[in-house]
């Protein structure tokens, strides 16, 4: 199956790749085409993709019903450069591969970057449903200017992902068998060797059929309060999705799995009594018809998911609160669950704080499950989407 694909691939692709010779591994070549031009390509795209390949070919050679979350290089990436007046301007879809990046770059010497996660849903008539797009790249923009970093317009950001979405539609799952998520970065790819800003930045985006992200699949997690280690800071870089934000993380994810633990939960570093979040994750806390979760208040990341669980359980009739949420709230809690847009809606069935272990409510019949099927339901088009976050692309 891969083959013939690979052929069809030959049979679309010349005229991406005669427009320029420049090295596939360069940032900046100017060979492919632009954001503007890319609904003219993808029409001539994609009727000689059809008229070629065979039904089989709709779908790569991917063993679906085994799939987890792990990187699996789809066709296709999307690249844009940022011009030297600040704007990106230029944008490109090419077959996927390495970079080339000066050993000065201001991502490798600085970490310089940001990136986003959003994924793409396979409805039963084949379209691409995408979730509330426009808010990854809000967020990225407040990212960039936390990063010193010019970033694309809203626009720009959504035609590349529905661009990414579109060259990979292959790499879709069969609905119901996982979704395809696209990591969009944006970095300082310029060369600097004093601590500056760097002259050049890219953002691309690259794709991967994933399902569930913790090895426990859609059993309750264990998490583990972490004491000795700080996620963030007041005045830092917490409530940005900076690159910056998650190798620190590493040494106290580590040792809790060493431990049997699902990950970490993270306390605030100054009374250090307080929730923040998970390794890479939300947090909600659950008793009664109150549901808290902490506030977003610069060292919490203003998750889409986490902002769309609060307007559906607003709606169902919960109390949320935004606020400081205490250890002690948390031991007395009947559910508590996690949400992102890699982990979804993920319940978690015990907390370990040094030697207390508790334990929570789990199952169908809870308020964690009724909120991930509506909310999956909706990114899937199973549900009407009266909220308006859905984006169909075909």
């Amino acid at each position: 199956m891969i083959s013939r694909s690979l052929a069809c691939r030959r049979i679309v692709a010349p005229s991406l790749r005669n427009s320029s010779r420049s090295s596939l591994s360069q940032f900046g070549g100017c060979w492919g085409y632009t954001s503007q031009a890319a609904s003219s390509l993808l029409q001539a795209f994609e009727p000689s993709v059809h008229r070629t390949c065979r039904v089989e070919d709709e779908y790569a050679d991917v063993d679906w019903d085994n799939l987890g979350f792990g990187l699996m290089p789809t066709d296709y990436m999307y690249q844009m450069k940022c011009t030297e007046n600040g704007t990106f301007e230029r944008g490109q879809v090419r077959p996927y591969g390495n970079v080339e990046l000066s050993p000065s770059a201001g991502v490798l010497n600085y970490g310089q970057g940001l990136f986003e996660g959003l994924k793409a849903h396979r409805k039963e008539n084949g379209s691409l449903l995408l979730f509330r797009p426009d808010q990854n790249a809000i967020r990225m923009k407040v990212g960039a200017d936390r990063m010193c970093m010019p970033a694309p317009s809203v626009e720009q950001f959504v035609d590349a992902v529905r661009e990414t979405a579109l060259a990979n539609k292959r790499w879709v799952p069969p609905p119901g068998k996982g979704s395809l998520y696209m990591r969009p970065l944006l970095m300082g790819s310029g060369p600097v060797l004093g601590l500056a800003p760097a002259p050049e930045f890219t953002f691309l985006i690259y794709a991967s059929p994933v399902r569930n992200y913790f090895k426990e699949g859609t059993a309750p997690l264990n998490l583990y309060i972490e004491d000795e280690f700080d996620r963030a800071s007041r005045g830092g870089t917490g409530g940005v999705k900076s690159i910056t934000n998650y190798a620190p993380v590493l040494k106290a994810l580590a040792r809790a799995k060493s431990r049997g633990f699902s990950d970490v939960l993270y306390l605030d570093s100054v009374v250090k009594n307080n929730l923040e979040e998970v390794s890479s994750c939300n947090i909600f806390v659950l008793k009664g018809n109150v549901l808290s979760t902490p506030a977003t208040n610069g060292t919490i990341l203003s998750g889409i998911t986490r902002k769309s669980i609060i307007e559906i359980s607003r709606d169902l009739g919960y109390q949320v609160e935004e606020r400081a949420v205490p250890v002690e709230e948390l031991m007395e809690a009947e559910e508590v669950f996690c949400t992102g847009t890699a982990v979804v809606v993920a319940p978690v069935g015990s907390v370990t704080s040094k030697d207390k272990r508790i334990e929570f409510k789990t199952g169908a019949q809870t308020a964690c499950g009724r909120l991930y099927d509506i909310l999956v339901g909706i990114q899937t088009g199973h549900i009407k989407d009266k909220y308006g976050w859905v984006v169909e692309i075909n």
